[in-house]
């Protein structure tokens, strides 16, 4: 039991030793986006305070984007575009978020040509899920815009060019300042290179996924394996207390985990106020309350013969249940959160399905071996049962 508690202490504190290597000071990765969008890595670009986040799927050659640019005219617009020959305006493929004549921001691409103006146009690439939203950091208006990008495939570096408008009327841009801040906003950059230029891998993201990999081994695995052991080895073995050594190790080692767990998600409530989670977050708080009760069941837990012991059982049964169903919900509730794919959601299918399946199985096994004994014990206690079974014709 120690050795086993010792080891997943191991395992939290290299996770908490690698995460404290990878963040950094880089301002891209405190920003945060409504609708609880995640990106992979981050830069902060050169020109402009603007900044990109982005996740890239070497599998379909997709990237998504989140392009940010602080804009103080509250009718501006910003623009993020790639350019496949070279860090320059024209040839560029842009995507412009900007206000129409109701005054809404929406997004638009273009096929930038011509110095002279901008004809809103379908670009070279397959582009979907374009948004944009504006708000305020610190007193100043920020713009951003949010959009799905196919790229040729194997291509992963390419020239970009970033801009910032004061105004846009009616739907139509109006030109740029022309300050050093706007002519040098191109650089080169590698989607795939996880924004080690001059930014890094998204410290929040990478804090997220520990979290989730601590709470899906803890909920997912350690208290599911406990339970089983609990209902089916004791009928396998009634007389043995083997069973409920390995029940309490599997809980309390759940518990400890799932705790660690839960702390590292308060962390990330903390370093994210403006991002509510509510129902997950709402879970999480009930799971760690109902097995910190479980827990301190096991130091009240009555002899077997004590007249309290049933409704122990009962209490017992019925938050350890529940504690099985919410944790399994949370975890599907922090992979749609993560935005992590179909991919981890099969293998969270995948994997409770297979404890479905032991459990099947074991009930199964379990109902024979019961209806079985009691075959057994019926001979046992009435030997003369089967002959006179036979003589009424049954």
């Amino acid at each position: 039991m120690a050795i086993a508690i010792t080891f997943l202490f191991s395992i939290i504190l290299l996770l908490q030793s690698n995460l404290s290597l990878s963040q950094t000071t880089t301002s891209c990765t405190s920003k945060t986006f409504s609708k609880n969008r995640l990106f992979a890595s981050c830069i902060d670009m050169s020109q402009l305070s603007a900044s990109l986040h982005w996740t890239y799927d070497p599998t379909n050659s997709t990237v998504n984007v989140a392009f940010t640019a602080p804009n103080p005219n509250s009718n501006g617009w910003v623009a993020w575009a790639l350019n496949p020959a070279k860090p320059s305006m024209v040839g560029s493929q842009a995507i412009i978020a900007l206000h129409d004549s109701d005054g809404k921001i929406v997004v638009r691409t273009s096929n930038i040509s011509t110095y002279s103006g901008v004809d809103f146009s379908p670009i070279m690439y397959d582009v979907w899920g374009m948004e944009a939203e504006q708000g305020e950091t610190g007193g100043v208006s920020v713009m951003s815009l949010f959009a799905s990008i196919k790229l040729p495939h194997g291509t992963t570096k390419m020239s970009h060019v970033w801009q910032v408008g004061l105004e846009s009327k009616s739907g139509e841009l109006q030109k740029h300042d022309f300050g050093e801040e706007n002519l040098n906003s191109k650089e080169v950059m590698n989607f795939a290179s996880d924004g080690v230029r001059s930014g890094s891998s998204n410290s929040g993201l990478n804090e997220r996924n520990v979290h989730g990999i601590i709470n899906a081994v803890s909920w997912g695995v350690l208290l599911p394996t406990g339970a089983i052991i609990a209902r089916y080895f004791k009928a396998f073995s009634p007389s043995g207390t083997a069973w409920f050594y390995l029940h309490v190790s599997f809980q309390v080692a759940g518990y400890i985990l799932g705790t660690a767990g839960w702390g590292t998600g308060l962390n990330l409530g903390v370093k994210s106020k403006g991002v509510q989670y509510t129902t997950h977050r709402n879970i999480g708080i009930t799971l760690f309350s109902l097995a910190t009760l479980q827990v301190t069941a096991l130091l009240l837990r009555p002899k077997k013969d004590h007249k309290y012991r049933k409704y122990w059982n009962l209490y017992h049964h019925t938050f350890g249940y529940t504690i099985l169903v919410l944790g399994i919900l949370n975890i599907f509730k922090g992979l749609s959160i993560l935005n992590s794919g179909h991919k981890w959601e099969i293998i969270a299918i995948v994997i409770v399905g297979f404890f479905i399946g032991i459990t099947l199985l074991l009930e199964i096994t379990s109902f024979v071996r019961s209806h079985l004994r009691k075959e057994n014990l019926a001979t046992i206690t009435n030997p003369n049962k089967q002959d006179q079974d036979v003589q009424s014709g049954v």
